[in-house]
């Protein structure tokens, strides 16, 4: 049985058996991942469209299941956007690109506390909801997350709060723990 769950995030098994987790490393974002269509007069100089997708397939084994999760992250290039026109040197494309990087740890981060949850979980015979049911509360933790981090920064404008996210994205990323990849 193969299910698989897609959500878009705005502006990411413990068993007798192995458990099998396939997912992509951190990158940093470039002005190449912003290939969509600037949205004009919204007051936003640029939006980072990521989305985790999310699928397992699962086999019944001894009364439990064991189930093969892949969990990708990806920058939707063509739903991302920069406003390039508006971006008047060097260094405010800099900054744009820092606060752009912050949207994508928080997915990054999301998608790694997936692979911590799932590999943590021992599925039973309602293993669709299990895994539904951590996807759906880790999703809405990093919605907020996401919401929090462009109010404070007040979409970067906010230097002494872009400042202090920068610095806690950095350390969220050197003490992260590393999720079973096999």
């Amino acid at each position: 049985m193969r299910l698989i769950f897609r959500r878009v995030i705005c502006v990411a098994l413990l068993c007798a058996c192995k458990l099998v987790v396939h997912a992509q490393g951190y990158r940093l974002l470039t002005v190449n991942d912003f290939g969509g269509m600037p949205r004009r007069n919204s007051g936003v100089i640029a939006y980072t469209n990521c989305s985790i997708d999310f699928n397992y397939e699962a086999y019944k084994r001894n009364g439990y299941y064991q189930l093969y999760f892949n969990i990708n992250l990806k920058v939707n290039r063509d739903r991302s956007w920069m406003d390039k026109g508006n971006i008047t040197s060097s260094e405010m494309l800099s900054e744009v690109l820092k606060h752009e990087q912050g949207h994508y740890i928080i997915a990054y981060l999301e998608q790694q506390e997936l692979l911590r949850e799932v590999g943590k979980t021992v599925f039973g015979s309602n293993y669709q909801y299990q895994a539904q049911q951590i996807f759906d509360r880790i999703d809405a933790k990093y919605k907020q997350l996401n919401q929090d981090y462009d109010e404070d920064t007040q979409h970067m404008t906010n230097r002494v709060q872009q400042n202090s996210w920068d610095k806690y994205f950095q350390r969220k990323l050197e003490y992260m723990p590393q999720g079973d990849e096999g």
